[in-house]
């Protein structure tokens, strides 16, 4: 892809040019410090170019159901030139078989990093329940005790949404498509332990969004 082409093929979304710095400098304290991180339901890739340049060494995989999306990332990666940022991958996490997809990935470009954290970023509230069901499971199928798994969105807490704002957010959401909208932390952490992960740390971003983290359990 040479650089005009790609050019024209980036997606831009103002939303991860605001966000990306706040999540960057928690990922920066909670990721591992040498590991290969798989970033699920990447969007355009603009924070998969800015997280790969801001957190190497580390490898950055991102990944996307979405073929537009993909070209997107791919048109990013190709100008940005980055050795730690590898071509998305084509993932569906409502799919029972992508963990072995990502198994296979590793063990054929980057054996000697190993997958330890996985990213996703604003996918559960704008997904069917089936996706964040999907993603612990088979998070649990790549993770090894003490491995990272990272949220951020919006999240209702104890059933409430945390901001008015949040709570149009969500009554927009679910006019588009009845099975979305804002999920409700502790439901979610029901879902994350269900699948062997344990609830690190939940952090206030801006926004009125929160950061995430899990630990996969011993």
């Amino acid at each position: 892809m040479n650089a005009m082409s790609a050019i024209n093929k980036r997606q831009y979304a103002p939303a991860a040019e605001r966000n990306r710095e706040p999540i960057s400098a928690v990922l920066a304290e909670h990721l591992p410090a040498s590991a290969t991180v798989l970033e699920i339901a990447s969007g355009t890739g603009q924070h998969a170019v800015f997280f790969a340049e801001q957190l190497a060494p580390r490898h950055w995989l991102p990944s996307d159901p979405n073929p537009i999306a993909r070209e997107s990332i791919a048109s990013w990666r190709a100008i940005a030139q980055l050795p730690n940022l590898h071509e998305p991958l084509a993932l569906d996490v409502t799919q029972a078989q992508w963990p072995d997809f990502v198994t296979t990935w590793q063990q054929q470009n980057a054996p000697e990093s190993a997958l330890r954290a996985i990213v996703n970023i604003n996918m559960i509230h704008i997904s069917p329940w089936a996706a964040c069901e999907g993603l612990f499971a088979g998070a649990a199928q790549l993770l090894t005790a003490g491995d990272v798994l990272y949220l951020y969105g919006p999240f209702k807490q104890g059933g409430q949404h945390t901001a008015p704002s949040n709570a149009a957010f969500d009554r927009s959401l679910r006019q588009q498509n009845s099975a979305w909208g804002v999920r409700d932390l502790d439901v979610v952490c029901e879902t994350a332990q269900q699948s062997g992960f344990v609830l690190k740390a939940v952090i206030a971003m801006p926004a009125n969004n929160l950061s995430v983290i899990f630990h996969a359990a011993d």
